[in-house]
């Protein structure tokens, strides 16, 4: 049972075992101030430590997290991971910011028939809205 309430999305991420110089891309299912979920070509062991980085965020997002569970699906894995320290109010802006982003996205598709790519949407988002998000240092 979780903890946390799950939010479909579909966002990239960087992630990276303990003393790996480079981080692979993968794409989320889910995430929560808990953990999250995403889709990966490898297996992973419950109990391994990654490093999870959301680029695209502001600030940039990383943290540890620990392999909760790892599920073999038609071609590839699913990894649920839980972070580490679940109480940091950081996790809960990006949280909070990746839905925003998330939302944003499929406003576009609905209101202007644009399907943009997560970057694309983070990046537009960011601009037209980052300033005025709670806890933002540059609120207008």
């Amino acid at each position: 049972m979780t903890r946390f309430i799950r939010h479909p999305a579909e966002i990239t991420i960087e992630v990276s075992t303990r003393g790996q110089s480079t981080h692979d891309t993968h794409n989320t299912i889910n995430l929560s101030i808990g953990g999250l979920a995403f889709r990966c070509d490898r297996e992973f062991a419950p109990g391994d430590v990654v490093e999870i980085r959301v680029p695209f965020v502001r600030p940039p997002f990383e943290v540890e997290a620990r392999v909760a569970w790892c599920k073999a699906r038609e071609g590839h894995y699913e990894i649920g991971v839980e972070f580490l320290n679940p109480d940091d109010v950081f996790m809960t802006r990006m949280v909070e910011q990746v839905c925003q982003i998330e939302n944003y996205k499929q406003d576009i598709l609905r209101i202007e028939g644009r399907l943009l790519s997560p970057e694309e949407a983070a990046t537009e988002w960011l601009i037209k809205y980052a300033a005025r998000f709670p806890g933002s240092a540059n609120k207008q």
